[in-house]
Order: structure tokens, then C-alpha cells, then sequence
């Protein structure tokens, strides 16, 4: 038996949408139907760039991991300036490879993105891990018809960039850095520092031990 005493049930309450949800129903401040490329030179007709892309879809992928000297024939063969003993990995990617230079000895790692809508200069002996993007292009946020930017990254000698880092447009890393994992590197690094974090900063001198 149930006492007559026993308490009721509390009565429903209504649930009341959560408060400050961001309003994700305003019109959009940009008309993407007035974006244009017109003034950007992409430097060679759209048929090489169309046969550059078929080329690392296929050749690059299907490549052996040790076929570094005919993933850079490819490359010079569009017109990057490849060093001696570079090595790429067959997942590797390049926009436009002719606005790529990559110095002698250095490294691009697995997954490696080069979006080179502008030039990209690698200095000798770097590396370049896996997963990390190199980006010269964007965006004007303040244009109603989202106006392509770009500008070069260049990217000193003996230079570490670690697995899954960002680099922004128009960014210089100085000789000898190091940029820690998955770190977005938004300014320029200075020589011989080493540097992490979103945005990296310097955190202290890279000193290499004698031998």
C-alpha cells in the first residue's frame, strides 16, 4: 500500500532553450557570386596546370617511397627548382610547381601540402614533416566579393617544421628554427629560435650539441 502522505511527483518543467546560442541566421556579409580570380596569373596556361594535376594524381601516389629522383624529375619537368638529394614522399602535394624551390637535402613528409598560388623557396637541408600545410593564399574579409590574397613564404636553411603545422601567407622563417607540432605560425620566426604554440612565438635559442 502507498501511504496517502506520500509526496506527488514535482510537476514538468518546461526546458527553456539554452541562452546566448549564436544566431546562425543573419544574411551572409559576402556575395560569393562576385568572387573572381581575374587578376590573379595562376603562370601557365590552365591545360599545363590541368596535366600537372592529373600527373601527381597518378604518378605521385603510385610511386615508391624510395623514387625521390623521379618525383623530382616530375617536378623540375613543370618548372620547381629541385636541389640535390631532396627527398618528397609520394603523398606530397603541389599546387603549382613552378612557383616551388626547394634547396638541396631537405625533406617533404608524408601529406605535406605546398599551396603555392605564390612562390615557395625551402632553404637546403629542412624539413618539412607530415601533414603540414605551407599557405599562400587567402582571403579579404572586409570584401563583400571575398578577394583572393597572396603573397610567398620563404623558408630559411636548416629549418624544422614539425608534423601537422600551419603557415600562413607572407610568413619567413629564419635559418635554423624549429616550429614544434601543430603549431600555426602567423608572423615571421626569427633565425636559429625555437618555436610552438597557435599563434607560435619564440620560446628559446636553438643550440646544437658538438660532436
Amino acid at each position: 500500500m502507498t501511504s496517502s502522505n506520500s509526496p506527488s511527483p514535482p510537476p514538468h518543467l518546461p526546458i527553456s532553450p539554452l541562452p546566448h546560442l549564436p544566431i546562425t541566421t543573419t544574411a551572409p556579409l559576402v556575395d560569393l557570386r562576385q568572387y573572381s580570380q581575374a587578376g590573379y596569373d595562376r603562370g601557365r596556361p590552365g591545360w599545363v596546370v590541368l596535366l600537372w594535376w592529373l600527373v601527381q594524381a597518378i604518378a605521385f601516389p603510385l610511386s615508391p617511397h624510395t623514387f625521390n629522383r623521379f618525383r623530382q624529375s616530375l617536378l623540375r619537368l613543370f618548372g620547381a627548382k629541385i636541389g640535390t638529394g631532396v627527398v618528397i614522399r609520394p603523398t606530397a602535394r603541389f599546387t603549382y610547381p613552378w612557383k616551388v624551390e626547394i634547396g638541396d637535402y631537405s625533406w617533404i613528409g608524408d601529406d605535406v601540402v605546398l599551396y603555392s598560388l605564390e612562390p615557395i623557396r625551402i632553404g637546403c637541408h629542412c624539413v618539412i614533416s607530415q601533414k603540414s600545410y605551407l599557405c599562400t593564399g587567402s582571403h579579404d574579409i572586409q570584401d563583400p566579393a571575398f578577394t583572393l590574397i597572396t603573397s610567398p613564404i620563404t623558408i630559411g636553411n636548416g629549418v624544422w617544421i614539425a608534423t601537422d603545422c600551419f603557415i600562413a601567407p607572407g610568413v619567413q622563417i629564419g635559418a635554423n628554427a624549429v616550429v614544434g607540432a601543430r603549431s600555426s605560425v602567423f608572423s615571421n620566426i626569427p633565425a636559429q629560435q625555437v618555436c610552438w604554440g597557435t599563434p607560435a612565438r619564440p620560446r628559446y635559442q636553438r643550440e646544437i650539441r658538438k660532436s
